[in-house]
């Protein structure tokens, strides 16, 4: 098997192209009238199964084929290739946006005069321009007034945290993590480095960097039992409903470090933390492998101790148990970049989701878990495939002008542009524009970034956009490079929660320290029937416009059931 070069892999005979990976060997109908389905030839020592998969997206799905065999045939480009450009990505020549400076100290005193009773209050201000929205409890008109609420549905106002990892000026296009520029530490640096900067203040120095980098590797094995779990998950389940179980799981495999079973100080200490953090970030990618590997048909991959964090990921999905296997270092390093962009973007949905769990004392991975739960919703983590959907739907470039039409009737909707904080550019999309083009020299172009480019133009033009400020995000071209490097539309949002638990990780270690931390309990704004007194069922009267049980809807195998005698 070792002795198998991977050159031997790939033959073709008429139409069809077929690969022969040790084990396994699919076959790729390449016909254009045959474009209904893939079949799959899995053979053994007894055994040959032939399965035929049928498939109602059969374009996206031979392109997402193709692409993964493009793929794995440039991983094997370098292994023999001695020139610099074979290796490296060109600069990207990026530069960050200078912005405005610090703000000045901001601290001083609201007065608030309340109408209603001709009172006046001071309230304070915070050095950072913040106030406590407790202080407004104590405007009030009497006794049957609880005070002043602040209404906020969405957080669109809420700062519940202070905080230290990121910082986003959404007007001026900014990002920085650590005070970094985004742009900067996409040029010049590791995903390695700038988990470690997120989690711990500064960017490591060698000896610091090589420590963080081992701890990691020691700790990417995954208890088999989660292994099985994702094993025994039906190999078209949705990735990221895996992901949710496997990291929930994890808390059961690691009793230990659960302060419902050790104690609620058992966070206090520091190695605790950091093993938690080193395990999470460690097997993050030997669980993603796993589950793209499930979702292939094919057994979990052990990962490797020689190479560096994304390479070993590449190495788990692609190395099919050849150990002496390297990916294509050009594609590592454009993967490292994009797990740099989504490492850490403060208080977003499932980040607040972490800080959110984490304050009743709950242990890490459950905090994780939820987090990814929440990253799973099509609003947050999944808005990558939608853009793909829509530049798919489009098709070519003539066919912009009658979709952006569409958009502004709306009945069409604009995927990948647009964004709750920016009302910029998005400064990790102008990243991403220019990785597409380095990616697609590797594995071939993808006709839909014509597409892409010229829509951008088009809608960055057109005055309806410009004046809503809507600009490309980070999704709108993620999805094109993902999908070029032969990743499945569904596989996305679990690149995307991998480097982002360096994120999530950092949250929950800053909510720890920080002594303003208390359990996140909402208030609300109760406008329901004010005091009702029960009355017996029997005397009980249904109004029409009374809520209730609508009709479930029955499944045929029910209706079945049903029919028969004896129910």
């Amino acid at each position: 098997m070792g002795g198998q070069s991977y050159q031997d892999i790939f033959f073709q005979k008429g139409n069809d192209l077929f690969i022969s990976p040790f084990s396994i060997c699919i076959l790729i109908t390449r016909d254009p009238h045959s474009h209904s389905f893939f079949t799959f030839f899995s053979h053994s020592n007894t055994a040959s199964q032939h399965i035929k998969m049928s498939t109602t997206e059969t374009q996206t799905s031979q392109q997402a084929a193709r692409n993964r065999l493009a793929t794995l045939t440039a991983h094997l480009l370098p292994s023999t290739a001695s020139s610099a450009s074979a290796t490296t990505l060109h600069p990207l020549h990026l530069s960050a946006p200078v912005g405005t400076f610090p703000p000045a100290n901001l601290k001083g005193t609201l007065t608030v005069v309340d109408e209603r009773t001709g009172k006046k209050y001071q309230i304070e201000v915070t050095p950072e321009g913040t106030v406590k929205a407790n202080d407004f409890k104590k405007i009030s008109t009497g006794k049957n007034d609880k005070g002043l609420k602040l209404y906020d549905p969405g957080y669109l106002n809420t700062a519940p945290v202070r905080s230290t990892i990121s910082y986003i000026d959404g007007d001026e296009g900014i990002l920085r993590y650590r005070g970094y520029p985004i742009e900067e530490l996409a040029e010049k640096s590791t995903f390695m480095e700038v988990s470690y900067l997120i989690m711990y203040g500064n960017l490591p120095s060698e000896r610091q960097l090589a420590e963080w980098e081992f701890a990691i590797s020691q700790h990417s094995a995954v208890p088999q039992g989660v292994l099985d779990i994702i094993q025994s998950m039906p190999h078209d389940a949705h990735p990221m409903g895996m992901l949710v179980n496997a990291m929930s799981a994890l808390s059961i495999f690691h009793p230990d470090a659960n302060p419902a079973l050790r104690g609620l100080d058992i966070y206090d200490s520091k190695q605790v933390r950091d093993k938690q953090i080193a395990r999470i970030i460690g097997k993050i990618t030997t669980i993603a492998a796993a589950i793209n590997l499930r979702m292939a048909g094919r057994p979990p991959v052990l990962p490797s101790n020689k190479l560096s964090y994304t390479e070993n990921f590449l190495y788990m999905l692609d190395s099919l148990g050849n150990r002496s296997y390297k990916p294509n270092p050009r594609l590592t390093r454009a993967l490292d970049i994009i797990f740099i962009l989504h490492a850490e973007h403060e208080m977003n949905c499932s980040t607040s989701t972490v800080r959110h769990l984490a304050s009743s004392g709950v242990d890490v991975y459950t905090a994780i878990a939820g987090a990814v739960g929440a990253l799973y919703g099509p609003l947050h983590g999944g808005a990558n495939e939608a853009v793909l959907k829509m530049l798919s739907e489009i098709g070519t470039v003539e066919n912009i002008p009658g979709f952006i039409e569409g958009v502004k009737a709306r009945k069409r909707k604009l995927s990948g542009f647009g964004h709750r904080v920016y009302k910029n550019y998005d400064p990790r999309a102008k990243v991403l524009r220019k990785l597409t083009e380095e990616v697609f020299s590797i594995v071939g172009r993808d006709p839909l970034i014509e597409v892409a480019v010229a829509l951008e133009k088009i809608a960055l033009s057109d005055e309806y956009f410009i004046k809503r400020k809507l600009y490309p995000n980070v999704d709108f071209y993620s999805g094109l490079i993902y999908r070029a490097m032969g990743f499945p539309p569904e596989y996305f949002t679990v690149l995307f929660a991998i480097p982002r638990m360096a994120g999530y990780l950092a949250h929950w270690r800053e909510s720890l320290d920080d002594p303003d931390t208390k359990i996140m309990r909402p208030q609300q704004v109760y406008v329901g029937e004010w005091l009702r007194h029960y009355t017996p069922v029997q005397e009980r009267t249904v109004s029409s416009n009374t809520d209730k049980l609508g009709q479930l809807a029955i499944s045929n195998a029910s209706k079945r059931r049903l029919a028969g005698s004896g129910v």
